[in-house]
């Protein structure tokens, strides 16, 4: 099969591979459509992974066509998409069906091989089955859709509650767009880019919504915005010092600031912002990853349930699809930053 071979930093080659041997809780995964993630440019280029070779990719769709020994023979010909967090299921928080944050996870396309290839090994545990409706692009974007969700489900949120989401790249557009699927009324966003803006138009909001932060203070537009108020709750999907003080600064008298962003650097505290938090009142609060149990209530069902019945196109986020051979064009774009990109994504 043909696969991209991390062998170290900057140095991604596609070549003619094995495919996978399976172990007997395994699948075989013909891959359809695969996501390039943010944070898979820092892993190829700037700062590396944890073993090589490696195959990259945790974004992916496609169709089961071989199953280990020991798993359900009736998964054969299925569509799935891939929860890409491999749990331990033995820590505490396993034991509590938080895999999401088992303390010995493995992770496909970081850990172990991904999703940037034409087959993958997938335990059975790990797959979703996907109704005809869904579209393998759309359900390649599972898993950034589910840790969108999985941010906005951990905030209590009422119907008339303020709030802004920062940073609108893949995660911050998914989130606003369930945040207008939700039902709530006032949602302010920050940006930087101008297709941001028409984007979020596209969205449903109106212009006077967005605030470009290159040209304006966001915390002073925020409390403008609100009437000196606020907002109730502040999602912060950047993950930079400067975003995080103006979400302090910002966010309303016991209300809460959601970190959904990665880090992009150390994160320093200054004084005047720690006594936000203390004489505010403030809930801070970090989201990782997605839940996923096998049940209908868990971040993934809640989403595939809104794809299969027409509520959510996240399609629409989709700005570069690329033939799978052409992928390092896409991963590129994203590195280079040559042209206005939400989600790349590889097709076969």
């Amino acid at each position: 099969m043909k696969a991209y071979v991390l062998h170290g930093i900057d140095s991604l080659c596609l070549e003619d591979v094995k495919k996978p041997d399976l172990k007997p809780n395994e699948v075989l995964v013909e891959i359809k459509a695969t996501g390039i993630c943010g944070s898979d440019i820092p892993r190829i280029y700037r700062t590396g992974t944890y073993s090589y070779p490696l195959i990259p990719g945790h974004e992916f769709s496609g169709i089961v066509s071989e199953m280990g020994s020991n798993t359900d023979q009736n998964w054969i010909g299925k569509r799935v998409g891939v929860f890409p967090l491999i749990p331990c299921m033995n820590c505490d928080s396993c034991r509590k069906q938080k895999y999401e944050l088992c303390r010995n996870y493995s992770y496909l396309g970081s850990r172990i091989n991904g999703g940037f290839a034409e087959y993958a090994a997938v335990p059975e545990w790990n797959l979703i089955e996907l109704p005809e409706n869904v579209p393998f692009e759309a359900a390649a974007m599972l898993e950034p859709m589910a840790v969108a969700v999985h941010g906005l489900r951990s905030v209590k949120l009422e119907a008339d509650d303020i709030t802004t989401v920062c940073g609108l790249g893949t995660i911050g557009l998914l989130l606003t767009m369930f945040l207008i699927e939700q039902g709530i009324k006032n949602i302010l966003v920050v940006g930087n880019k101008n297709f941001q803006k028409e984007m979020v138009k596209r969205l449903g909001l109106q212009e006077g919504s967005y605030c470009d932060s290159r040209a304006t203070d966001l915390a002073q537009w925020i409390i403008e915005k609100t009437n000196g108020k606020g907002a109730d709750v502040f999602f912060e999907c950047v993950g930079k010092n400067e975003t995080i003080r103006s979400a302090l600064w910002c966010t309303a008298p016991e209300g809460t600031v959601q970190l959904v962003g990665n880090p992009a650097s150390d994160i320093c505290l200054d004084k005047n912002s720690y006594w936000k938090i203390l004489r505010n009142q403030l809930t801070v609060k970090g989201s990782w990853n997605s839940s996923f149990t096998h049940q209908k209530d868990d971040d993934w069902h809640y989403v595939l349930d809104r794809l299969a019945n027409g509520k959510i196109f996240p399609e629409k986020f989709i700005t570069q699809a690329a033939d799978f051979n052409n992928l390092e064009t896409g991963l590129h774009i994203i590195r280079d930053k040559r042209e206005e990109y939400i989600k790349v994504m590889a097709i076969r």
